[in-house]
């Protein structure tokens, strides 16, 4: 659904802490990808552990997929912006991810999971985000949704930038999906030329802008295409202010920090090495869902 709605004000919007490039990589079975959210950025950037961004018209790149894997403690949402990856899990799950939609998957106490394209050439594009789960929640039943292009709310300001709401709340649109322990504010953010665009921010949240078409500028600082900009946290700032000169799109994410300790081994992510070390015995043990 679309629409048109009134620009939410930022009085004092935040500045870039730093722009980071992310490193090239591969994970499943040789699927190649860009961390951009690596593990030394996890408290810094806490509740989030990790983003991925992948994007290859190379079948070669993606064909492996990623076959049967544990997780456990966490959540992941699955962004595809083109292709089609086919979800199967361990607690019954399954489901089709194409263009436009988001796989979002709670792990909770252990599941193990696949996704394999049922592509054998085109493009294949999109982003995979780590969200951490508070201690509390972290042995909690897995959970799964997908989420069709079509059910991603969308919103157009008077400056004609275009906004899927993909989790949170944006200039009074809720998302797709709500999180109360983690407050997630998860947006695709379209912006034409000569565009503005504003969010308000709690002042105590994390956040960061994911540029991933053009450029863009974010307070005063030029961050180019494929490049991730921290924002910097001061208790005087209400939120971020985003400006293009040429057509862009970025992803804006942000949230309230647990500040619980972080403990992670591969796709185990807990509060403790014992619970590691239980995470892997229970997986071993065949006790995931």
């Amino acid at each position: 659904m679309t629409t048109t709605t009134t620009r939410t004000t930022v009085a004092a919007p935040r500045a870039v802490e730093r722009v980071v490039a992310g490193t090239a990589t591969s994970d499943g079975d040789g699927v190649k990808l860009t961390r951009v959210l690596t593990q030394p950025l996890q408290r810094r950037l806490d509740p989030y552990l990790m983003l991925d961004a992948f994007g290859t018209d190379n079948p070669d790149d993606y064909i492996g997929g990623f076959p049967d894997h544990p997780h456990r403690g966490f959540e992941t949402i699955t962004y595809m912006i083109a292709g089609r990856m086919r979800h199967r899990d361990s607690a019954g799950h399954e489901g089709l991810l194409q263009n436009g939609g988001v796989q979002w998957m709670t792990a909770g106490r252990g599941v193990i999971h696949s996704e394999l394209p049922e592509q054998h050439d085109g493009r294949m594009e999109g982003f995979q985000l780590w969200l951490n789960l508070p201690a509390r929640d972290k042995l909690g039943a897995p959970w799964y949704r997908d989420i069709q292009s079509d059910e991603i709310p969308e919103l157009t300001t008077p400056d004609g930038v275009t906004v899927r709401v993909i989790a949170g709340e944006s200039h009074g649109i809720a998302g797709a999906v709500q999180r109360e322990g983690t407050e997630p504010l998860y947006l695709d953010v379209h912006l034409p030329a000569g565009a503005r665009f504003e969010q308000l921010l709690p002042a105590g949240h994390n956040g960061f802008v994911y540029v991933y078409r053009g450029a863009v500028t974010v307070g005063d600082t030029l961050v180019g295409s494929q490049r991730m900009a921290i924002l910097a946290n001061a208790p005087d700032r209400d939120g971020v202010v985003v400006r293009a000169d040429e057509p862009a799109r970025v992803l804006l994410i942000a949230g309230r920090p647990l500040a619980e300790p972080i403990v992670q081994y591969g796709p185990f992510v807990m509060n403790t090495k014992e619970e590691i070390v239980q995470a892997v015995q229970d997986y071993q043990a065949g006790r995931f869902a």
